[in-house]
C-alpha cells in the first residue's frame, strides 16, 4: 500500500525542521554524534545482522546483488570506520571561499552553507545509508532515506541505531528519516516533494537513474552508472594491461566503477587477445566481442550492439578491437555513462590525448578504475559519484554537499 502524499509532507516538514537546527550544531558537536554513531553500530552489530539475514533470504534478490546486499562483522566495522573518518575530516560549514571588499566599502564573502534536506533514493546497499547519513549530518543537512525493498530490514535497523543515538545526544533525531514504503507510487511522491526537499541524490542502475531523472521536479544530482572502459594503447605494457583489467572487473563485478569494456589497440591486438582472454576466463568471466576480436580468439562469445551500452554488474566483459587511439576515444565518448574510463600506455603524450578528450567525471593513465571512489580520493564516505557537470562530479564529499551564501556587511551604505 503506497505511502498518503500527507504522510510523506509530514516526513519532509521533520526534516526541514530538523534542517534549521542542524545549521547551528558546532563541528564538535557534530563530530561527538557521529563517533557516537559508530560506536552504537557495533554495538547493535547482532540486530543489523540479523535483519540484514531476513533480507537475504528473499528468493527474489538476484545472485548478482547478493554481494551489495550482504552485511558482515567486517562490513558494519568499515561503516563504523567511515563514521569515524568523517568525524575526523575538516567541516565545510562556515568556510569563506573568497571575501573582498567593494567599491562602496561594503566586506562580501561567499560563505559555505548546508544544502537544507537531500532526499537519498538508492537500491541494495545498505551502507550507503550509513555513509549518506554520515555525510548528510557532518554538513548539516536533513536526510530522507528512500532504499530498495531488498534491503529493507537492513535499512530500517541501521536507521534505528542511527536515529536512537541522534536522540540520545539531544539532537532532533529526524535529522534521519528512512521512508518505509518501497512502492513505486511512494517513490515518485517523493520525487516531487519540492517545498521540503532541496535537492535528490540517486544512487543505482542506470534504469533507476533514469527514471528519477524523467519523474522528478526536485533537483537532481546524477550519480551511479558506470559503464566503463580500459583502452590497451599500442604502447601499453601488457602486463600491466592485464592486472589494471583483471582487478577491474572481478575484484567487486557489481560496483558502479568496474571494468565493463576493454578497447584494444589493433597493433598489438594478435598478441595480446589470447593472453587477456585466457586471463579472464581463469577469473571466472564471460568475454564477449566485436568480429575482430573473434578472428583472433574465435570461441569468444559475440558481441551485440546491445552490449556496448550494457553495464553488467556481473563477470562479463566485452572486448573491441580498434584501429587507433581516436576510434577509441570516439567510441568511449558514444558509448559511456561519464563515469571513470582508463587508458593503459607508456606513450606520455597518448595518455595526456585521452584525458582531455575523454568525456568523463574521472579519466586515468594506467591505473584501475576501481579508485573511482570517495575514500580512495581522501574524502572519506562519498554520497555518490556524480555523472553530471552542474553542483558536483566525481566522487562526492562534504563540499559536494554544500552550497554557498553571501554575507555582506555595511556601516550604513545606500547605493548611489
Amino acid at each position: 500500500m503506497e505511502m498518503a502524499t500527507a504522510d510523506l509532507e509530514q516526513l519532509g516538514q521533520q526534516a526541514q525542521t530538523a534542517s534549521y537546527a542542524l545549521g547551528l550544531l558546532t563541528t564538535t558537536q557534530k563530530n561527538d554524534v557521529l563517533n557516537a554513531m559508530a560506536q552504537a553500530l557495533t554495538a547493535h552489530q547482532d540486530e543489523i545482522l540479523a535483519a540484514n539475514a531476513r533480507d537475504l533470504e528473499n528468493p527474489q534478490v538476484p545472485a548478482k546483488f547478493i554481494d551489495r546486499l550482504k552485511l558482515t562483522p567486517a562490513r558494519i566495522n568499515d561503516m563504523a570506520t567511515g563514521l569515524t573518518q568523517v568525524a575526523a575530516l575538516p567541516d565545510p560549514i562556515g568556510n569563506v571561499d573568497r571575501a573582498w571588499r567593494n567599491e562602496a566599502g561594503l566586506v562580501i564573502a561567499k560563505e559555505r552553507v548546508p544544502l537544507g534536506v537531500i532526499g537519498r533514493i538508492f537500491e541494495a546497499r545498505p551502507n550507503v545509508t550509513v555513509d549518506a547519513s554520515a555525510l548528510c549530518f557532518k554538513t548539516g543537512n536533513a536526510v530522507i532515506l528512500r532504499g530498495g525493498k531488498e534491503a529493507l530490514h537492513s535499512n530500517q535497523a541501521l536507521v534505528n541505531v542511527l536515529r536512537t543515538t541522534l536522540a540520545a545526544q539531544g539532537i532532533d533525531e529526524n535529522a534521519i528519516q528512512l521512508i518505509q514504503d518501497t512502492s513505486h507510487a511512494t517513490a515518485e511522491k517523493f520525487m516531487q516533494l519540492t517545498a521540503y526537499v532541496d535537492v535528490l541524490i540517486p544512487r543505482g542502475s542506470a534504469r533507476l537513474i533514469q527514471t528519477v531523472l524523467a519523474k522528478a521536479t526536485v533537483p537532481v544530482i546524477e550519480t551511479g552508472a558506470g559503464n566503463c572502459h580500459v583502452y590497451v594503447d599500442q604502447d601499453a605494457q601488457l602486463k600491466m594491461a592485464t592486472d589494471i583489467i583483471i582487478n577491474g572487473k572481478v575484484q567487486r563485478p557489481s560496483v558502479c566503477n568496474a571494468t565493463e569494456k576493454v578497447l584494444i589497440h589493433q597493433a598489438v591486438a594478435a598478441d595480446y587477445l589470447p593472453t587477456i582472454v585466457q586471463a579472464l576466463r581463469d577469473n571466472g568471466v564471460e568475454v564477449r566481442g566485436d568480429d575482430a576480436t573473434r578472428a583472433i580468439v574465435p570461441d569468444v562469445v559475440p558481441a551485440t550492439e546491445a552490449d556496448w551500452g550494457t553495464e553488467y554488474n556481473d563477470l562479463i566483459i566485452a572486448i573491441k578491437v580498434v584501429d587507433s587511439e581516436a576510434a577509441a576515444i570516439t567510441h568511449i565518448n558514444h558509448y559511456n555513462t561519464q563515469h571513470s574510463e582508463a587508458i593503459v600506455t607508456d606513450n606520455y603524450r597518448a595518455g595526456k590525448l585521452f584525458q582531455q578528450r575523454i568525456n568523463a567525471a574521472c579519466v586515468y593513465i594506467n591505473a584501475s578504475t576501481r579508485f573511482t571512489d570517495g575514500f580512495e580520493f581522501g574524502f572519506g564516505a562519498e554520497i555518490g559519484i556524480s555523472t553530471q557537470k552542474l553542483q558536483a562530479r566525481g566522487p562526492m564529499g562534504l563540499a559536494e554537499l554544500t552550497s554557498y551564501k553571501y554575507v555582506i556587511d555595511g556601516d550604513g551604505q545606500v547605493r548611489q
